[in-house]
């Protein structure tokens, strides 16, 4: 029996604004957009990982209930959600093209244990670090 993650999902504030930020920032692609009455599917992809799928999902019905739904919300805007992570070739580069588009870092590009990485937030809080792939 063969498996594979296709969709990890994160939650969003507003899923506008985070196609956005993923997509004219990120420079992430959007994979699937569709709407079914109020809820909405979206997921995006970075452009050299085909096979995955980033979804940015708000919470809310039909998956949670209002209160639920808004303590999701504030963990989110607090940060208290796992990091995920973004390699990239250079990370001093990458830092400063994101910077430069905008992105609002919470950590400039540090090398330790033999990377070197850097640290910043999508609008909705979540939590990235950018790593430098290993040569």
């Amino acid at each position: 029996m063969s498996q594979a993650i296709q969709v990890v999902g994160i939650y969003v504030r507003d899923q506008d604004e985070a196609h956005a930020f993923y997509v004219e920032k990120l420079g992430f692609g959007v994979h699937t957009d569709v709407r079914n009455g109020d809820y909405r599917w979206l997921t995006v992809q970075a452009p050299d990982q085909p096979s995955f799928q980033l979804g940015l999902f708000t919470p809310g019905p039909p998956t949670h209930d209002a209160a639920t739904a808004q303590a999701a919300r504030e963990l989110v805007a607090k940060g208290a959600m796992p990091p995920l992570v973004l390699v990239v070739d250079d990370c001093r580069a990458a830092y400063e093209r994101l910077r430069g588009l905008g992105v609002e870092f919470t950590q400039e590009p540090t090398t330790r244990y033999g990377a070197t990485d850097a640290g910043f937030r999508d609008p909705s809080g979540n939590g990235w670090k950018l790593i430098e792939a290993r040569k």
